[in-house]
């Protein structure tokens, strides 16, 4: 069974899926919310029939000092949605401090076109918080 990751924003999510032996992390697609969930559940509701997934993984934004912001209090208004959508699936936060600035070095990295960047940045998040996830466990 995966794993499915997810950078949860205002206007993108991130969608990163690990391998079906756990042990890799790959970006899946990246998710234009246009102001609602019901557009990245009605998505989650595709991937999850498309593979065989356990564990939804989602980035929960704490600032510098490991405190809730806004932003996370948002992030966990959408995890109590999975929770009741996804009852019977086990749903994981993990803390995705810097995983967005990472996703930047590596595009940066490897020279991406600026005008991509913010179409993958989410999607490159996720795989960061999925494979934090991988690694704890």
């Amino acid at each position: 069974m995966r794993k499915l990751g997810i950078d949860y924003g205002d206007a993108r999510v991130g969608i990163a899926l690990t391998d079906p032996l756990n042990i890799t992390a790959q970006g899946l697609e990246t998710i234009q919310r246009n102001g609602s969930d019901k557009v990245v559940l009605r998505r989650l509701d595709e991937i999850l029939s498309e593979y065989e997934i356990d564990t939804i993984v989602v980035g929960m934004p704490l600032n510098l000092k490991g405190e809730k912001t806004v932003r996370a209090e948002k992030t966990e208004q959408f995890i109590h949605k999975l929770k009741c959508k996804y009852n019977k699936m086990k749903i994981e936060i993990i803390d995705e401090r810097l995983t967005t600035v990472a996703a930047h070095k590596t595009m940066n990295f490897l020279d991406v076109n600026k005008n991509k960047k913010k179409n993958i940045v989410d999607t490159i998040s996720a795989v960061y918080i999925l494979e934090t996830y991988i690694n704890k466990k």
